[in-house]
């Protein structure tokens, strides 16, 4: 017999066998799939949100536990405006999944289910009505595709989740048991939903931090406690990679002038020390690097990342170290951007550029192709307009603007 259980609002409801919306409780579900393959299917469902996709797992072993022919996971729904993100398992035919996405989503009534609710297409709208609707007869029957049992999820982020489960028309019917087993997951399902979209909203920061400091060229490696570097940006590769006077060396990195490596790998070890501590150097450490090929040296700072008040990873960051090659010439800012920013012609923003790139003034009007005297009226008017006075000044306020982040 099943036992009772909680509904989600609270309420202490009688489960039997015969009720379509069973819940099982954990004791009961170990029973009625193994205890074995139920430990793997929750650990699976947990661990969805590090997997790509995410859930693949966690969605085959619910197929198999159910015996469905596919169990599809739609993590945004199709609409107008998109196509959705959609994880499906089972023999997926990819013309298939392209016409859902653009054209059978509209048909399909079996959509905004209610919450935590597991039921069939049938129950939802009449087996008679199912049958004859397009979905069916237009979509789901050349698939082969006979039964459907879903449920929605939806959390207080605006997660609109749908999780749809098949059989073929040769297959039994979803049972109570079925519904019941499915029903128990969702709570399982909706907290990992929950977890992905909090991991997701910090991988979207780090990228776009990430992102500034790579068109800022600043070289950024971390390291982890042991001294190994955890990940290094696409700046820091460019610059480790050249092999002048600074370059990987094993799982770390050493500098080719042997008192400069033993200055660097001091400070290193002082800053995982402070980061394990949560103290950390008073001042942050920095050093030049000479390069053998004789070019300017590269300005390296190091410095601790302190453990946060609840860290135990062992891989979590300790200690970072920034470059800073001052000869680096990277991607042009984009003079929409300047041009927007100071209110300036287009032929202001690509002279200011050029001076701020460190040309002068004849030098960007042979660049232009323009006269002389041409430069100066347009120098003239884009110190009228960003209210400077001297060249220096313009390239100095240029340097510091957010120019460099477009």
């Amino acid at each position: 017999m099943l036992t009772l259980a909680k509904s989600e609002k609270g309420r202490t409801a009688a489960v039997t066998e015969e009720t379509a919306d069973d819940i099982l409780s954990m004791q009961d579900a170990g029973k009625h799939v193994g205890y074995e393959k139920l430990d793997r299917l929750l650990g699976a469902i947990y661990e969805g949100p590090m997997e790509s996709p995410p859930w693949s797992t966690a969605l085959q072993q619910m197929r198999d536990v159910l015996e469905a022919s596919h169990v599809t996971l739609m993590l945004r729904p199709p609409s107008s405006e998109s196509q959705g993100v959609m994880i499906n398992t089972g023999k997926v035919n990819q013309q298939a999944t392209e016409s859902y996405e653009t054209h059978f989503f509209a048909l399909d009534p079996f959509v905004r289910l209610p919450e935590g609710e597991v039921i069939t297409a049938e129950e939802l709208i009449g087996k008679q009505q199912w049958l004859k609707s397009p979905m069916y007869q237009d979509y789901l029957r050349p698939l082969n595709i006979r039964h459907l049992m879903g449920a929605d999820i939806y959390t207080k982020e605006g997660i609109e989740c749908r999780l749809r489960l098949t059989r073929p028309n040769d297959a039994a019917t979803f049972s109570p048991e079925d519904k019941a087993l499915c029903r128990f997951l969702l709570p399982h399902l909706k907290r990992s939903l929950r977890l992905h979209a909090r991991l997701d909203y910090l991988e979207c920061d780090r990228q776009l931090f990430a992102g500034a400091i790579n068109r800022m060229l600043l070289g950024m490696i971390s390291f982890g406690q042991d001294g190994s570097i955890l990940e290094l940006n696409q700046e820091a590769q460019r610059i480790l990679g050249e092999k002048d006077g600074i370059s990987r060396s094993g799982s770390g990195i050493a500098l080719s002038s042997n008192q400069e490596n033993r200055e660097l790998q001091r400070m290193l070890r002082q800053a995982l020390t402070g980061g394990a501590t949560g103290t950390g150097p008073a001042v942050v450490e920095a050093m030049s690097v000479t390069r053998p090929s004789g070019r300017a040296k590269i300005g390296i700072v190091v410095r601790a990342v302190p453990i946060g008040k609840w860290s135990e990873s062992k891989q979590r960051p300790a200690a970072a170290i920034f470059l800073r090659d001052a000869e680096s010439s990277g991607a042009q800012p984009s003079q929409e951007v300047v041009r927007r920013l100071f209110g300036l012609t287009r032929m202001e923003a690509a002279l200011a550029l050029l001076l701020a790139d460190g040309l002068t003034l004849d030098e960007a009007a042979e660049q232009l192709n323009v006269m002389r005297n041409t430069a100066r009226t347009h120098l003239r008017s884009i110190f009228c307009k960003t209210g400077v006075t001297r060249q220096t000044m313009l390239v100095r306020m240029l340097l510091n603007s957010v120019v460099s982040l477009g």
